[in-house]
């Protein structure tokens, strides 16, 4: 089957930050090569930013578009989704469920393995892209999870990850995998490769990202909060949506952030890296993130937590890393990188190196590699 097209379904919860980047990239590119393609994911999350990039996509969808309630805790409700899930798939008949995310990777292998008992040959691919590995080792819902993933590796014929961060934790928290695997960095178009220029009226830095702790606005805010207490001026745009956002918003209208920080809805990432000077990725956790390869594809300095998959990307540039969840740490890197009047020629040699490294075509090719090995 090494030149057959292929039926191929995406399977994930929230159609939101880099999972629905991955799969995006992912139909641009199979679609290209005469695919049929077709995502299920919840209706229940995204704004009208995301409900934009379904329309764009949604003409290389032959299996079309499916989108119903999937909240993100284990619940009743699954039971449902779970039956509704199960015969869009069965009317489909697709070659390859490739899930996302632990939700979406539930409900797919689940389903395709229902799907295989009654005859079908469907390929069951599962990428964390973080999920479950997120939680800590000992504690109660990680305990629970990692069982679950465990558990799921029998409906499960290849695993692939998305840095060797994610690898290496899925090992230490889950076991070593019982099934196949892959390892398939992110990557990006040669379009993304071109540097953006700064708009007149540049900021200093620059958060986009999902608004949750998780992701470190928070700590963002709390550096700015710093600078401006030692009596140093600065200026930021505070990009983003998510289930934070209100509280976020209401911390930076009663103080002093008021007047420094620009706040906007979820944009693409080219437009809001033109608002400022450097940007700043402040997450707790991570797996292999995209803002940080669109950051440096688009000739930006930056400043990352030294987590996930981030080191693998920054190597061994560790000044551009600092610890996450330490607003002190953050506050030192962005009051010097203010101060770094070579920070573009740095951010220019950061891309040159990334660029062979994490192209999009490179992914898309290894993930069909990957489909091709478990049909």
């Amino acid at each position: 089957m090494s030149h057959e097209k292929l039926r191929i379904i995406h399977c994930f919860r929230s159609p939101v930050g880099g999972i629905f980047r991955h799969v995006r990239d992912l139909i641009d590119q199979h679609h290209s090569q005469g695919h049929e393609l077709g995502i299920l994911c919840d209706s229940l999350t995204g704004s009208d930013y995301e409900n934009q990039l379904f329309e764009q996509i949604r003409p290389k969808l032959a299996l079309g578009l499916e989108r119903i309630p999937m909240r993100r805790s284990i619940g009743p409700s699954d039971l449902k989704a779970i039956y509704q899930t199960y015969k869009t798939f069965k009317n489909l008949q697709p070659d390859i469920i490739h899930s996302h995310g632990a939700k979406g990777g539930a409900y797919a292998r689940i389903i395709g393995s229902w799907l295989r008992v009654s005859g079908s040959s469907v390929a069951r691919l599962y990428c964390p892209h973080g999920g479950s590995i997120h939680y800590e080792k000992g504690s109660l819902k990680g305990r629970l999870f990692f069982t679950l993933e465990r558990a799921m590796e029998r409906m499960t014929d290849r695993l692939i990850f998305v840095s060797g961060y994610e690898e290496k934790g899925y090992i230490e928290k889950i076991g070593k995998p019982r099934c196949a695997t892959s390892l398939v960095y992110n990557g990006l178009s040669p379009s993304e490769f071109v540097d953006v220029e700064n708009e007149k009226d540049v900021t200093d830095f620059l958060y986009i990202g999902m608004m949750r702790d998780l992701k470190g606005p928070d700590v963002f805010l709390s550096a700015l909060e710093k600078i401006l207490a030692s009596g140093k001026k600065v200026t930021a745009h505070f990009v983003g949506d998510g289930p934070d956002k209100e509280a976020y918003i209401a911390r930076i209208n009663s103080s002093a952030l008021k007047d420094v920080v620009t706040i906007h809805s979820a944009m693409p990432a080219r437009i809001a890296f033109a608002k400022a000077r450097a940007v700043v990725v402040p997450s707790r956790a991570e797996s292999m993130p995209y803002i940080v390869l669109e950051a440096i594809g688009a000739g930006k300095p930056i400043i990352c937590s030294n987590v996930g998959g981030i080191p693998e990307i920054l190597k061994d540039e560790v000044e551009a890393l600092v610890e996450p969840g330490n607003a002190d740490d953050l506050t030192h890197a962005m009051e010097a990188m203010m101060q770094n009047s070579d920070a573009a020629n740095q951010a220019a040699l950061r891309k040159s190196k990334l660029q062979n490294r994490f192209s999009v075509e490179k992914m898309a090719s290894d993930i069909m590699g990957a489909y091709r090995l478990s049909i």
